[in-house]
This record gives structure tokens, C-alpha cells and sequence, in this order.
């Protein structure tokens, strides 16, 4: 988790003011719960993260991670990390490629808040969608990965590996419009933006025809997977926290917005010469996933990038919430800041494409 190509985001700190942890409390509650734990415990911060904080923890024989709710007032619903370490075991059982969760603590006596310890899996994250250092081949071969992996994801029998529960299936664009338009609604110190006005009026009437219900991760991006030391193979997806049941195609549209967004925003493959680079173009890649999960096509692409883009929208709205708010738990959330109102308007250009 510590191999990177942009240093601002990679490896760790000390731990941020505000974010501290009772180390000796947790190296009790560590004792009693992980199997071959032994101490002494040094506890540093991962710089990258937007909303849940999140902790490496470091002893003689190896190192974990550790997830934690936020200190301070938080929104109804957000931060739910039971959440996550529920579907990381329940993936676990199915083969899927995530970080073995050792235990979850719902006692806030221990560090404060709720919190899970999981595995630490070494290996490289690529913070640039480019994925620079690499050949072409090499490049073609990491793209592949990353499609395979979602089209894998999208496969899994949710109800066999217990997750039957984990969220509604059915009529998800319906709830998650409603949902984050009820959010940035809400979050009235985040102040209000024309853009998003407008996709909150115009996204509800034109959601595609058609129903499907799978796992989806939420925020599928190549920053979010540890790959291989040497080899174009995910041996972790992380951050589960947007993660629920839903509808495929926007799970992939999601993933595939690197296509149209610059890497000012997030790990985006804007500006860049794709055919250049060796990276398949957006159709192919399309193409590409639903061959493996055995579509002729995907009629409501479009609708569901659009989507994405109001959703992340929504999502770096509330960062900018938690930063007035003094809760951010990134270093980086400031950035993220900076870049919304370029998001806002790229989102309704979005929506424009798809017939706006």
C-alpha cells in the first residue's frame, strides 16, 4: 500500500492533530481480538483518504490497517464503516481481491470511534490514470486488470456470501439521486451551485429503462486497487465505504469517467494521448466489460456517466462541508475544494451529452 507514483498521497505520517489514537487501549483491544498479534505497537497516519480516517499499524512481525469513523459531528448514514468490513468479508468468502478484515470494534470507548483492523497488502498504487513508468504493453495489460476485476465484482452472487442485506435492490438511480440531492441539499454550509440545481431537476425524469441489481464498490478507480509488485494483477480493491447493492452499468460508468475527467480532479485520462500511451479508448474498454459480463451493449451509458459526475459532485460538495466544518480527515481535502466548481459544470456537460 505504500508503492506509488505521486508522493502527496503515498505512504504515511505522524498522525494529524485531532486524529489521535489511544495506542495502549488499542494494543489491548488488538490482544484480545487478532490472533498472533504481539507489540509493541507504533501507529502512523495514511496521507491519502478522504473521509474516514485511516491508520498503519506497525509491529515487529508485520503491519495492518486500521479504519476509523471521523471524530466530531457526523451526517446521518456517512462514515459507516461496519459497512465496510461487512462486505469485505462477505467478498472474501467469494475470492473476490480484498484486505482480510480482522476484527470490528463498535465499542467507541477503545480510540473514540467505531473502527476495523484489517490486512495490510503490499503492492503498487497508481495515483496517475496514465500509469506512468510502465510500456505500452504493460499499460494495455493494467487496464485489462482493472476491467476484468469490476466485470468479476459484478458476477458475484451477493446473497450466497451473505450480503443479501446489504442494500435494496432495485430502482437504485431513483434512491441515490434522491440521496445525495437530499445531501447537498442538506449541507447548507457548502453553500449551493446553478450545475447541480440543474442535474437535481433534470436527472429524475430521464433515468434509462431497464433494471439490474449487483454489489457495487462505489468508487472504482485505479488509486483505489494495490496491484502486483511486478505483475498487471489486483491483489486488493480498497475503500468500500460507497459500496452497496446497485445497478452494474453505473458502477462501470463510474470506473469509466477517468475517460473524461482531467487528473486535476481525480486520476483522469483527460488531456492525455490514450492511443499514444497504449490505452484502450473508452469504447473499447466499454466493449471490453461487456463481453465479460455478457451484454451486446449498455443503452444508458451516457445517463449513467452523467450520473457519476453528479454523484462525485455531491460527494466532494460534503468534503467541502467537513472542511468548514473542521472534520475533513485529509490533508488533501482542501484540493478538493478548489476543483468543485470545475466538477459541477462538467457534470451538467455531461448531462448534455446524454440529451439535456
Amino acid at each position: 500500500m505504500n508503492a506509488t507514483t505521486d508522493q502527496t498521497n503515498a505512504g504515511t505520517t505522524a498522525v494529524r492533530d485531532g486524529y489521535a489514537v489511544d495506542v495502549v487501549a488499542l494494543d489491548a483491544w488488538l490482544q484480545e481480538t487478532v490472533a498472533d498479534y504481539a507489540g509493541p505497537l507504533t501507529v502512523e497516519q495514511f496521507k491519502g483518504g478522504q473521509s474516514n480516517p485511516t491508520y498503519k499499524l506497525v509491529t515487529p512481525a508485520r503491519s495492518y490497517v486500521l479504519r476509523r469513523k471521523p471524530p466530531g459531528k457526523l451526517i446521518k448514514g456517512a462514515h459507516a464503516i461496519e459497512r465496510e468490513a461487512q462486505v469485505l468479508t462477505g467478498l472474501g468468502k467469494a475470492g473476490f481481491p480484498v484486505a482480510h478484515i480482522y476484527g470490528l470494534c463498535t465499542d467507541e470507548t477503545v480510540i473514540g470511534t467505531w473502527f476495523y483492523v484489517m490486512e495490510m497488502i503490499e503492492g503498487r498504487i497508481f495515483w496517475d490514470a496514465t500509469f506512468p513508468g510502465l510500456d505500452n504493453a504493460a499499460r494495455a495489460a493494467h487496464f485489462d486488470a482493472m476491467n476484468a476485476t469490476i466485470a468479476q465484482l459484478h458476477a458475484i452472487d451477493y446473497v450466497s456470501v451473505g450480503l443479501g442485506d446489504y442494500g435494496r435492490p432495485g430502482n437504485y438511480f431513483e434512491r441515490q439521486i434522491a440521496r445525495w440531492a437530499r445531501q447537498y441539499k442538506e449541507d447548507g454550509e457548502a453553500g449551493r451551485d446553478p450545475n447541480m440545481d440543474r442535474l437535481i431537476e433534470w436527472l429524475p425524469g430521464n433515468i434509462p429503462a431497464g433494471d439490474e441489481t449487483t454489489i457495487v464498490h462505489g468508487d472504482f478507480r485505479c488509486d483505489n486497487m494495490i496491484f502486483h509488485p511486478t505483475e498487471p494483477r489486483v491483489l486488493a480493491v480498497l475503500d468500500w465505504e460507497l459500496s452497496t447493492l446497485g445497478h452494474p452499468g453505473a458502477d462501470f460508468a463510474y470506473h469509466a469517467m477517468m475517460y473524461r475527467m482531467p487528473p486535476t480532479i481525480v486520476a483522469g485520462l483527460g488531456y492525455a494521448d490514450i492511443a499514444g500511451l497504449g490505452i484502450p479508448s473508452e469504447d473499447a474498454y466499454l466493449a471490453a466489460y461487456c463481453r465479460r459480463t455478457g451484454r451486446e451493449a449498455m443503452p444508458g451509458y451516457d445517463f449513467y456517466i452523467a450520473f457519476n459526475f453528479f454523484r462525485l459532485a455531491a460527494i466532494f460538495h460534503g468534503i467541502k462541508g467537513r472542511v468548514l466544518r473542521g472534520t475533513a480527515a485529509s490533508s488533501q481535502a482542501k484540493e478538493r475544494v478548489a476543483v468543485l466548481p470545475e466538477l459541477m459544470a462538467l457534470a451538467w456537460e455531461q448531462a448534455r451529452k446524454a440529451g439535456a
